[in-house]
């Protein structure tokens, strides 16, 4: 069976720098073998969690709001061994369709028995300047709430850049991209061996 890594862009550029900082990821999973998707969050309808409970009360590993495309990327999450969220920064924290996917995504894994525990999960974000870190501690609360095997890097997986391809000026961040991707591989391998 393939092993398989998913990565939702959560920003509203389809090929702006968050895209490009994922993008160097799946590059080092591919080389390493490893199956890769990008989701692109822009053009689905995601809507924020409104707390109603119905994936705790059915216990069907769904979401109860079934009138967007959230179950369709909550189906990729649980047939993925890794999963890659990504994120600009904006006012300190994620874009806000990452952050219903994260929302509606994460309560439905709990309270359905952890659907993703000990997967491999990694953040991925970009920043024009500051507030990444915060993002990183967002996304990263989504996997650590729900058992993931969190993965790291040289640094934080993180990099910086205002327009789009200005990541690529980022030496550091590039780096620090690359060896999140060899890390994730290796963790990968190992837990499928």
């Amino acid at each position: 069976m393939a092993i398989k890594v998913v990565a939702f862009n959560g920003s509203p550029r389809v090929s702006g720098n968050t895209a490009q900082a994922l993008q160097v990821v799946l590059d080092e999973l591919e080389t390493e073998g490893i199956e890769t998707e990008l989701v692109q969050l822009r053009p689905l309808q995601i809507h924020e969690c409104i707390a109603c409970y119905k994936c705790r009360d059915n216990q069907d590993r769904r979401c109860g709001q079934d009138d967007d495309d959230l179950n369709q990327c909550l189906e990729k999450i649980l047939a993925a061994d890794g999963i890659i969220l990504g994120s600009p920064t904006f006012f300190g924290g994620m874009a806000s369709k990452l952050k219903a996917l994260v929302d509606r995504a994460g309560i439905v894994c709990k309270v359905n028995g952890l659907l993703i525990n000990r997967k491999v999960g990694a953040p991925v974000v970009v920043a024009r300047r500051q507030g990444a870190t915060d993002v990183y501690h967002g996304i990263s609360n989504f996997f650590a709430i729900n058992g993931c095997i969190m993965v790291g890097s040289s640094y934080w997986n993180m990099a910086i850049g205002k327009d789009p391809g200005e990541i690529a000026n980022d030496e550091e961040g590039q780096e620090t991209l690359r060896n999140l991707g060899q890390n994730m591989a290796w963790l990968i391998h190992k837990l499928n061996d």
